[in-house]
């Protein structure tokens, strides 16, 4: 049976100011997203499914595809305005509907449990390991999803605020998950609630989530669901809101429709939120390829 993941591209790096997806960061021109399906491959996940805009298809094809053994399954979904449940006006808007969107964009893609990621984080190998594992053996019925879980001190930058899942679990599952943003405060972390505008200091070792989620295939079903809401809900401003796939498991946890597994990981994640971060990332995998985590020639047949 294949596995997928699902990488998620398609958003340009606002605060960054540029596309952060095709960043260098290796030795050799290689990407975050090059270390994200190296590692993914050899934690036995046996297609890859790329979620692209269609301007950016070009480059990913002159880049990261150049790059990919031949032996993995490589497939290409395009998060297009168009491609929606439902007919609705969405007047001129050009950015991408969220999250939710860009997985039902690539919903004839995916084969199998599938996992998804965002194509600008570093991860780091034990998360993909851990995921692997949970889709593998852990999926005992439809209604069983996984969330990877990061040690918020972990996924901080220095450089600004960044939006994180903040975690509250009960016998390692989850009870409630709430974005926030998030920031450094001297030895706390301060986060202030999206949902309730409520700030609160929070430890260091507070489990937050990544956006690294996996799923069995029905939850493609709910995805098609929970985004006709979103479109056909008056509420919202479709000039500008977004259908976020946290929000979604938040709202199927509140209705007790489903069971959220917390994969509780030690690695450091990495990203480049604003540019200065990118420094960081070049000089940790630099320290990654010293200690034999990965080989200065990434893809070297």
């Amino acid at each position: 049976m294949k596995k997928t993941l699902v990488v998620m591209a398609a958003g340009m790096g606002s605060r960054y100011g540029g596309l952060k997806q095709i960043e260098p960061v290796g030795p050799n021109g290689e990407f975050i997203i090059d270390y994200s399906v190296y590692d993914a491959i050899r934690c036995g996940f046996s297609k890859i499914v790329f979620i692209i805009k269609d301007e950016i298809y070009d480059t990913f094809m002159d880049t990261i595809a150049k790059r990919l053994p031949n032996n993995v399954d490589i497939e290409y979904a395009f998060q297009r305005m168009d491609d929606i449940p439902v007919e609705v006006d969405l007047g001129s808007r050009t950015k991408p509907l969220g999250t939710t969107h860009a997985i039902y964009c690539a919903r004839n893609h995916i084969e199998g449990n599938f996992g998804i990621i965002n194509a600008d984080d570093f991860y780091g190998y034990g998360s993909y390991e851990e995921l692997s594992e949970f889709l593998d053996n852990d999926i005992t019925n439809p209604e069983t999803y996984c969330v990877v879980g990061y040690k918020v001190k972990n996924t901080i930058t220095d450089n600004g605020s960044v939006k994180r899942g903040v975690c509250f679990e009960k016998d390692g599952f989850l009870s409630y998950l709430d974005e926030s943003l998030v920031e450094k405060d001297g030895n706390k972390y301060v986060r202030t609630s999206l949902s309730t505008g409520k700030k609160e200091k929070i430890d260091g070792e507070t489990y937050v989530s990544m956006n690294m989620l996996g799923f069995p295939e029905v939850f493609l079903k709910r995805v098609e669901e929970a985004l006709k809401e979103f479109l056909q809900d008056n509420n919202n401003d479709l000039t500008k809101d977004e259908c976020l796939i946290p929000i979604v498991v938040g709202n199927l946890l509140e209705k007790d429709e489903v069971k959220v597994k917390l994969l509780e990981t030690h690695e450091k994640w990495y990203g480049v939120t604003y540019k200065e971060d990118k420094a960081l990332v070049v000089d940790a995998i630099n320290k990654m390829i010293k200690d034999g985590v990965y080989s200065h020639n990434l893809w070297e047949k």
